[in-house]
């Protein structure tokens, strides 16, 4: 489906709406959406569209999925989520994962930002200049 400029337009427009303080309300969102399907306007379903990814793309943004070979410390968690918010802003949902495959280090990945620390990539990184 092509979407048009006018309805790129309404559904940002819709978006910024929608944010409060510089985040997305998930409840003026359902709104949003109730209010557009009610009324229907005109290029609606592409004004939807683009709102969706709009709103998914906010979404992945505010996520950061943090994998390390063993289980963090407490401590290590708390510096890690506080240098996340402090470089994205408030408002970072964070997860914490344990990968062996790493072998050691971390992986940081808040929405397509990925940082690669861990021994893996260095070692494909020196495989890769052989």
């Amino acid at each position: 489906m092509k979407i048009t400029k006018q309805a790129r337009r309404d559904a940002k427009q819709l978006f910024r709406s929608c944010l409060v303080n510089g985040l997305l309300d998930e409840n003026r969102v359902r709104q949003v959406v109730q209010q557009v399907i009610a009324q229907k306007p005109r290029g609606y379903l592409a004004i939807l569209s683009h709102f969706q990814r709009l709103v998914r793309l906010d979404v992945a943004r505010r996520t950061a999925g943090i994998e390390s070979a063993i289980q963090l410390p407490e401590n290590l968690r708390t510096g890690v989520q506080t240098n996340l918010a402090r470089r994205y802003g408030p408002g970072l949902n964070v997860s914490f994962a344990q990968n062996p495959d790493l072998i050691g280090g971390l992986r940081v990945q808040v929405g397509s930002d990925v940082y690669d620390g861990s021994i893996r990539a260095r070692l494909a990184a020196l495989a890769e200049g052989f």
